[in-house]
């Protein structure tokens, strides 16, 4: 049961490949009224337990006695179903029924005409039940919660008045929506705003998770997501799945499985990794410090940090047990030369970070490691550079693994020919992987992650506590360190890469948890990165 639960919980899908599996379970002679009822009570029951402010029953069996006026403080009874034409309005008929048997004052929201046949008799056997139905946003009446089905997978075109008004009229209620697979007026695939969306408190996605879910520009409308598992057989993911690029949802057990331990009893240091960082300058010392406790805390058995000569004392005292290796440096401070110690060269390293805190006087130092067949990251200024060089062309003669750390930003700058990040970052990461032939990481609320053949991996949660300087230089450290260590146990790179998105989020999440999220800088996230694995 959990395996199957855990592998569920792993995929995602775009709007076409829900639909090709749920015609698989149709044709497999599920009914589709018998699922509905199925999603549909699952949904009910979930609305009733949800935290802080559950439904409070007016009464155990539905009667003739008037409804009492629940009060929204105190949880409330009253409950507007927003209908709309297709499925998903069917659904919330279904969900309207239920609570109503329960003992809730139901009242619905219908503004259209023309409904499906199975959604219409749905519409007609609430009515005859009593429950009132509204046409108009004008006639409804007060509610404590609001559930949304008025529009819900496969959604592409803008919506317009007099719907788009009234959703607009709706979000400014001081009211709760639960939104049924994914808020009115989102675009499954993208997450793009078609004209407006509901803005929901709480969305339930129905089976698999929809794409839209890992795009930045819908969070603010999703509200808290959670997944309505009714049992859609593995084996027609699968079918429909097999011979598309996989898009997979990173989990606990997906990342803690992927991490290089437990270590054998018998080991040492250079079988656990060894890892190069080229990093910092005087005028961005920081940058060199947190990529270092980044990597520190990653586990890696060999830690060398290569640096502008006068910094070197500053990483000692900070780093005692890495080996800080001064370089010679430009006038400005930045590393002029590389300068390894004696009968070391950079085949010596299992992965190489390079970028944050270099600025761009480092140029050849970039076009160096580059020329290297070493597992290489790029992050920051690494980035910057690269893009002057030209990414694509540069990265195709590389002969080594490359991994590209990029904000949104930086990423324009190395990709301006792909898809606008903002507007389908999945696409636009997949894109620049594929041409680039590099492991690209995309930084975000929703960091998405590309390897070459198209695969892509997101992290699903993260917190806004990492928007602060010096939160990358802590992602590219604990990165590197975990390259170092793959490489001496045959780990898949986009595995290690995800993993480490994964647990630099979890750390963030954790920290914000126990210092709130103003109290997260990039020293403290250092912090928490080993407690996010306890």
């Amino acid at each position: 049961m959990q395996n199957r639960q855990e592998k569920i919980s792993q995929v995602v899908v775009t709007a076409g490949q829900m639909r090709d599996i749920e015609d698989r379970i149709f044709a497999a002679g599920m009914p589709v009224v018998a699922l509905m009822e199925k999603v549909a009570g699952l949904i009910a029951r979930r609305i009733q337990e949800i935290p802080p402010t559950p439904l409070t029953k007016v009464c155990s069996v539905p009667s003739k006695t008037p409804f009492l006026r629940g009060s929204p403080q105190a949880g409330g009874s009253r409950v507007g179903i927003l209908v709309g034409p297709g499925h998903n309005g069917g659904d919330a008929l279904v969900v309207a029924r239920e609570l109503h048997f329960r003992g809730y004052e139901v009242w619905i929201y219908s503004p259209f005409s023309k409904l499906k046949e199975l959604t219409l008799q749905h519409l007609q056997y609430v009515q005859s039940l009593g429950i009132p139905i509204y046409q108009t946003i004008e006639q409804l009446p007060n509610s404590d919660l609001l559930i949304d089905g008025l529009f819900g997978l496969g959604l592409e075109k803008k919506l317009t008045d007099p719907i788009a008004s009234a959703i607009n009229q709706l979000n400014e209620l001081s009211v709760p929506i639960y939104s049924i697979d994914l808020p009115s007026g989102l675009h499954t695939d993208t997450g793009e705003i078609l004209g407006t969306a509901i803005r929901a408190t709480h969305t339930f996605c129905l089976g698999l998770w929809k794409l839209a879910f890992f795009q930045d520009q819908a969070l603010e409308y999703l509200g808290k997501a959670e997944l309505i598992d009714f049992d859609i057989p593995l084996a027609d993911v699968e079918a429909v799945l097999k011979d598309a690029p996989r898009i997979k949802r990173i989990t606990p057990a997906t990342a803690l499985a992927t991490l290089p331990l437990p270590r054998p009893p018998v080991t040492h240091k250079y079988k656990e990794g060894h890892l190069l960082l080229i990093c910092g300058s005087r005028r961005y010392a920081g940058g060199a410090i947190l990529c270092g406790l980044g990597a520190r805390a990653s586990g890696v058995g060999m830690l060398s940090i290569a640096v502008p000569e006068s910094l070197k004392p500053l990483l000692v005292s900070h780093l005692p047990e890495a080996l800080i290796v001064g370089c010679p440096e430009t006038e400005t401070g930045a590393i002029a030369q590389l300068q390894l110690p004696e009968k070391t060269d950079l085949s010596s390293f299992n992965a190489i970070a390079c970028g944050p805190g270099l600025t761009r006087d480092a140029t050849p130092i970039v076009q160096e490691v580059i020329n290297s067949e070493r597992p290489l990251i790029l992050d920051a200024d690494g980035l910057n550079i690269l893009a002057q060089m030209g990414a694509i062309a540069t990265l195709k003669k590389r002969q080594g693994v490359t991994v590209l750390t990029p904000h949104t930003g930086e990423f324009e700058r190395l990709f301006p020919d792909v898809t606008d990040a903002k507007h389908d970052r999945v696409k636009a990461v997949r894109q620049a992987a594929a041409q680039s032939g590099a492991v690209v990481l995309l930084k975000g609320a929703r960091t998405a992650i590309a390897n070459p053949e198209g695969i892509v991996w997101i992290v699903p949660e993260s917190t806004p506590a990492l928007a602060r300087g010096g939160s990358g230089d802590v992602l590219t450290g604990l990165l590197g360190g975990l390259l170092a260590q793959a490489a001496t146990k045959q780990i898949p790179v986009e595995d290690i890469v995800a993993t480490a998105a994964w647990w630099h989020s979890q750390a963030g999440i954790l920290a914000a948890q126990e210092r709130t999220e103003l109290g997260v800088d990039a020293f403290t996230l250092t912090q928490y990165l080993l407690k996010a694995l306890t």
